[in-house]
């Protein structure tokens, strides 16, 4: 069951380090507030939710300002063998091309809680790492690097940043306590997809890429993305490889000001 703490979520898998995005877009990307909800299904049957929270774009992280997620992910009650709550959160460097800090919660039993902290200092090329169980401390790890490095949430944040990018990047990623890297192919073709939640065709932009590793829901192996082709750039749809086989994440509610998804032409 080591699915069930795994510092990547499902989704967060295809996300990527953006290498290049100008302070303008961010702007538009970024919105305090903004919330959207996922449904996880296979074959019709819901597995489960991915909540994805912007909190806030301004606060301060030792001095350093930067953008805070947070990513809240629920299997269904009474799907065999699963029993998943995590809660994630990501204190994001403003120019969304790296992580700060990441911390997850994820519920191993009825009354038991585990405990994951990362901090990256970047001044002293080093990644601090601490587990907790039940809010005592378990272990400790440091790895010495000079490469600046994304988690779970950043990543899915990063992504809609380099979404135009039409070039295939190997990304740094940190995953359950390990360095490991994610490979993403952006490829700027627009695609017309079709949702549940809203009744006319959006007009998306598709990439693909692969995980390297094994992440929570035994997700790894190759998944693709689309994200709506607008200045907000949200994530629409995934597919992604579950231990249960191929899986969809679809976007079925979303808290954006007056956002709604671009309609096809």
């Amino acid at each position: 069951m080591m699915y069930r703490i795994k510092v990547v979520s499902m989704f967060f898998s295809f996300m990527l380090i953006a290498l290049t995005a100008g302070q303008p877009v961010l702007a538009q990307m970024a919105y305090p507030g903004e919330e959207l909800e996922y449904d996880v299904s296979y074959f019709g049957i819901k597995l489960g939710t991915i909540k994805m929270v912007t909190e806030a774009t301004t606060q301060t992280l030792n001095g350093k300002t930067v953008y805070k997620m947070k990513a809240y992910i629920d299997s269904r009650p009474g799907i065999p063998f699963v029993d998943l709550h995590s809660i994630y959160e990501s204190w994001m460097d403003n120019s969304a091309t790296y992580s700060h800090q990441f911390a997850a919660n994820t519920k191993q039993s009825e009354n038991s809680w585990m405990f994951d902290k990362y901090m990256f200092d970047y001044d002293h090329t080093v990644i601090q790492m601490e587990k907790y169980e039940d809010k005592k401390l378990k272990s400790k790890k440091s790895i010495t690097t000079p490469k600046k490095w994304n988690d779970g949430c950043s990543l899915f944040f990063t992504a809609r940043q380099l979404l135009f990018a039409k070039k295939s990047i190997k990304i740094p990623t940190v995953v359950q306590e390990d360095t490991v890297f994610t490979t993403i192919a952006f490829s700027g073709r627009n695609e017309n997809i079709s949702i549940d939640a809203v009744d006319y065709p959006i007009k998306t932009t598709y990439f693909n890429g692969e995980a390297n590793w094994t992440g929570i829901y035994g997700i790894t192996g190759k998944f693709e993305g689309w994200f709506s082709t607008d200045d907000a750039r949200v994530p629409i749809r995934a597919k992604m490889k579950l231990y249960v086989g191929n899986a969809t994440i679809e976007l079925v509610k979303w808290k954006r000001g007056s956002w709604q998804p671009p309609k096809a032409d």
